[in-house]
């Protein structure tokens, strides 16, 4: 294994690595959902009730040695709290991409449904408080640095659910300006598709509590990457300066020493010099509102209900088409950097629910370039305008 023994090697392996540029073709989504019993939501469950559920589609972290993919084509696995995450391959369209999900998450719904369980449709479970089912050398490293400031952590582990969309950097000449968007247009976005106010029977007090949730962890695994004229040396300085969440031995403690970053391991703070492959690993605990992974992973949305999903990917999908980006740009200016208050207030903040207002119209007028079908595209309008009325409905009591 290649050992690091210079900053500059690691950020060059890095800058590398993270941004694979090519012309915006392909698609793909992560769809995350809590898990409950359909008769008693708030119900404990068990790693045997999901993998009874599961089946063949098991992954191995419960106990299943050679799991089977999904019709369609994606993977299942399980986040430590039993929530269930469906990963796509990556499609060359919106629509192919819309016809895989959506067989995968028919099959997953009716397996459940024949176990008595059902998939949740918001960003926190709104049932029941964290209760940590998988115990894994990293899961128990991670819960242990969070714990350090507080249950935020435990909550984002156990009770969290996320929509991701991943879309190509893009031609060298654009990754910059695609990274600034996808950016600048996040906060609105965020707003617009929150759907995690209630927690564990509780109203958070945000419109958005799961990204309140990140906000309450370790700030140099989470905050937002920054913008610039180059990303992958951006991103680069990022991973070198955050902190280790979990350090992988052969004991099965994977506690790393409180405040160690990447870089500060480079310089020779532990007995032993980091490797290429460390710093891969590495690269997959940092959980930034958007991760370069070779490709864009968007991460700042809330899980959402049913098949309501393609609404936020479509949306994306447009205001990231290189004849709307500028515009989309300009729309979002001044929501640009309002994470925590598109978090707290949602649509309700005058700014942020303007430029949602905005976008969404933008994406909405533009669905064509997204080339789904008719029917698709009203359903992502029927979406977006029922996420911009309730933002009319909420205005009043502001």
């Amino acid at each position: 294994m290649l050992e690091l023994s210079a900053i500059s090697d690691a950020a060059e392996h890095v800058s590398g690595i993270c941004f694979k540029t090519g012309p915006p073709r392909r698609i793909g989504v992560e769809l995350e959902w809590t898990v409950h019993h359909a008769a008693a939501p708030s119900s404990p469950l068990t790693t045997a009730d999901l993998r009874h559920a599961l089946g063949p589609y098991a992954p191995g972290t419960l106990g299943n040695p050679a799991p089977e993919t999904l019709p369609g084509g994606g993977t299942v696995t399980v986040e430590p709290g039993g929530q269930i995450e469906l990963s796509s391959a990556p499609a060359d369209s919106l629509t192919a991409l819309h016809a895989a999900v959506e067989a995968g998450r028919a099959a997953l719904g009716e397996r459940l449904a024949r176990a008595g369980l059902a998939l949740g449709g918001t960003g926190l479970d709104p049932h029941r408080p964290p209760r940590r089912l998988l115990h894994t050398p990293r899961y128990g490293a991670m819960q242990r640095l969070f714990d350090r400031r507080g249950d935020h952590g435990r909550i984002m582990m156990c009770s969290t659910a996320g929509l991701q969309v991943c879309l190509d950097a893009g031609r060298p000449r654009d990754v910059a300006r695609r990274w600034a968007a996808v950016h600048e247009i996040g906060p609105p976005l965020l707003a617009a598709f929150a759907t995690s106010r209630f927690r564990a029977g509780r109203d958070t007090g945000w419109a958005c509590g799961r990204m309140a949730v990140w906000y309450g962890m370790e700030p140099g695994l989470t905050r937002p990457v920054g913008t610039g004229a180059d990303p992958a040396q951006t991103w680069a300085r990022y991973a070198l300066d955050a902190p280790l969440l979990c350090l992988r031995r052969d004991d099965g403690d994977w506690t790393a020493p409180p405040g160690l970053t990447f870089a500060g391991w480079i310089r020779g703070r532990l007995p032993r010099p980091p490797t290429v492959e460390d710093l891969e690993y590495h690269l997959g605990t940092l959980f930034p509102p958007v991760r370069p992974r070779g490709y864009l992973e968007i991460r700042y949305l809330d899980a959402q209900p049913g098949d309501e999903w393609i609404a936020p990917a479509a949306i994306l999908t447009v205001l990231l088409d290189d004849a709307v980006l500028d515009r989309a740009r300009d729309l979002a200016a001044p929501a640009r950097d309002r994470w925590q208050e598109a978090a707290r207030e949602g649509l309700a903040c005058p700014a942020i629910g303007a430029a949602a207002t905005g976008l969404l119209d933008l994406a909405c007028r533009n669905l064509d370039r997204t080339g789904l079908p008719a029917h698709l595209r009203d359903r992502v309008a029927d979406i977006a305008g029922r996420r911009l009325a309730a933002r009319s409905r909420k205005e009043p009591q502001t």
